[in-house]
């Protein structure tokens, strides 16, 4: 080999340009100054790798905190997940081993017979032969366009953006848990209401037909009565099922079977949202993974760009051969049977039909796509977190008015009763109290379970939880995120 060739090939190396577009994170709608729901946030600023901590521990709930300690280890889809990181990880083991050279190893003895009305064959050789084989050939691409590299930094973005889907998924699968968790609870209440109806509404009832017995009430009021026993009754069963599709939910969450996995009930559940301070900075959005994973796609995608331009360029390699070959075993290994070979290579596809323009063409609809779809998940995130920011204002001051409500109704049920049992009211509006304080008791469950709900959901779109007074921003990812 020429000695020449060698500083030559390295200066190839070293000199080598990359196709792919010098990259830049595209463009998105402008951040604002603070959400529009709280005052005194900053510009957000997306970046991944911020910690978030145990955020459902906030919550102050036992039960909810022993079922999110299960579903790391437990839940399959997340299990999937991380199967695919994996995956995407050995991919770039599998692009960058293309920075060093292949070797083979090769072995022969074979044992041939030629024909002898081969053309140009001599009678004088023999057409038996033996070949005996022993050689180790080495190959080498200089990457001179840049394309191993491109394609590394495409498979390395790959894997940061599976790692983010990764987060992505075990925070959705968190945030599905606790809000699984507080309808549950939810139902837990409203079946202690609906108990509690049923029980009055019986006892009403008895009462109504003794009345009726004594002609101090019509067949109308003791037909209403049952009417609204059985239909509490009714309402008091659906909920039960509710609350066991519920129960079953959360038990695949946990990786746990349905059939096997319960939760007692837990009457009585009064638990409220942790106060979001009105200084919660907008810099935890930079917290969430998807936007993270789609910038990261953006990424890849531009690098493949630069993968498929290369091909309209030559492919440059080093290629060595070198081994012991001969007729007869007994000098196979001797240095007579030596041979070698080595140089440079050099391969230009001349005509494809258009092909690489059509790869290429293709890469830059594909970087598009990326492009849009990460300006997307931007505006999908601020979105989330004005509409939970906006809730939990909102159902913060319903639920002070259902709560009102529910006392002057449980009051005027009160009232009723005592007119209804002294004979100076009717049935009809013992019903419609009765109706009133069932229904007022409902909002009042409902609104907390939403509140909670919104509190949750508020964590998934800040990208992990949040702390009282904290200020500045994250810390940042080493990423070039936005």
């Amino acid at each position: 080999m020429n000695r020449r060739l060698v500083p030559s090939a390295l200066a190839l190396m070293l000199g080598a340009c990359s196709l792919a577009p010098t990259y830049q994170v595209p463009d998105s709608a402008p951040a604002p100054q603070s959400f529009k729901e709280s005052q005194g946030w900053k510009t957000a600023v997306p970046a991944d790798s911020a910690a978030r901590g145990a955020w459902w521990e906030q919550f102050q709930d036992p039960t909810l905190n022993a079922l999110e300690a299960k579903v790391g280890a437990a839940n399959q889809d997340l299990k999937a997940a991380l199967a695919r990181l994996d995956q995407a990880q050995a991919a770039v083991g599998v692009a960058r081993s293309y920075y060093f050279p292949t070797a083979t190893a090769n072995a022969a003895s074979v044992n041939q017979r030629v024909s002898t009305k081969k053309p140009f064959y001599f009678a004088a050789f023999d057409p038996k032969y033996q070949d005996n084989l022993l050689g180790l050939n080495v190959s080498y691409e200089l990457d001179v366009w840049g394309r191993i590299r491109n394609a590394v930094a495409a498979s390395d973005a790959l894997a940061v953006a599976s790692a983010a889907d990764l987060a992505t998924l075990e925070l959705s699968t968190r945030a599905e848990l606790a809000k699984d968790y507080f309808a549950l609870r939810s139902y837990d209440a409203e079946q202690g209401v609906l108990d509690r109806a049923v029980e009055s509404y019986r006892t009403l009832y008895e009462l109504t037909q003794q009345l009726f017995e004594g002609g101090g009430a019509s067949a109308t009021d003791v037909a209403l009565a049952k009417v609204q026993w059985q239909n509490a009754t009714t309402q008091a069963t659906d909920n039960r099922l509710k609350r066991s599709q519920m129960e079953h939910a959360i038990a695949v969450l946990t990786g746990e079977s349905a059939s096997t996995f319960s939760l007692p009930a837990q009457a009585g559940f009064t638990a409220l949202p942790p106060p979001v301070a009105l200084g919660l900075p907008s810099s935890l959005l930079e917290r969430r993974p998807d936007i993270a994973a789609a910038e990261r796609r953006v990424a890849a995608a531009n690098a493949e760009i630069g993968v498929a331009r290369a091909a309209f360029f030559p492919v440059f390699g080093l290629n060595a051969a070198g081994g012991f070959e001969s007729g007869n075993t007994a000098n196979w290994l001797s240095a007579p049977s030596r041979y070698w070979a080595m140089g440079p290579t050099a391969a230009l596809t001349v005509f494809d039909a258009g092909r690489r323009q059509a790869v290429t063409d293709q890469a830059h609809a594909v970087f598009d796509e990326a492009a849009a779809n990460y300006r997307q998940t931007v505006l999908q995130a601020f979105q989330e977190v004005e509409d939970n920011l906006a809730a939990l204002h909102d159902l913060e001051q319903e639920f002070q008015s259902v709560s009102e409500a529910n006392q002057a109704a449980g009051e005027a049920l009160k009232q009723a009763n005592f007119r209804y049992q002294g004979g100076i009211a009717s049935y009809l509006e013992v019903m419609t109290a009765q109706n009133q304080a069932l229904q007022s008791e409902f909002a009042v469950s409902d609104l907390r379970a939403r509140r909670l709900i919104a509190s949750v959901q508020l964590v998934k779109a800040l990208g992990g939880g949040w702390q009282a007074g904290a200020q500045g921003a994250a810390p940042d990812s080493g990423h070039e995120h936005p």
